[in-house]
């Protein structure tokens, strides 16, 4: 596989975009801090193999063709000062075949501990029961 040629298609679920919108008013710079990291961690990460330490695959709900990651180093330029040490996180699905990634999860660590497994749950089942 040629990765120099390959690009990544990126999508949202609903509740990430709820999510998003909401943090958005207190992080205005969520959304160009997410184009960043789009860049900086997933394709390297993904597409040149380059682990920075910032995106770590969840056990329990990787497959042979999703991987299902959070990534724990997230620059957030509203919180001045802090760089990746932000706890801002991001759950997301890989798909190895595409490549596709799907945002399913951003939250504030400060705010909510872990990431909701029911979530991901929910949107491995709505994708295994559109692909199969």
């Amino acid at each position: 596989m040629n990765t120099r040629m390959m690009q990544i298609e990126f999508g949202e679920t609903d509740s990430f975009r709820k999510d998003i919108e909401r943090l958005l008013k207190k992080f205005r710079s969520l959304e160009e801090d997410l184009e960043t990291v789009k860049k900086a961690a997933i394709e390297l990460y993904h597409l040149k193999r380059v682990d920075n330490r910032s995106i770590f695959p969840i056990p329990g709900f990787c497959t042979d063709k999703i991987q299902i990651c959070k990534i724990k180093k997230f620059a957030c330029k509203t919180l001045k000062g802090r760089g990746v040490q932000s706890g801002m996180r991001v759950i997301y699905a890989f798909h190895l075949a595409i490549p596709k990634v799907v945002f399913i999860e951003i939250y504030f660590k400060p705010d909510q501990t872990n990431e909701d497994q029911a979530r991901i749950k929910d949107y491995l089942k709505n994708e295994g029961a559109q692909n199969g």
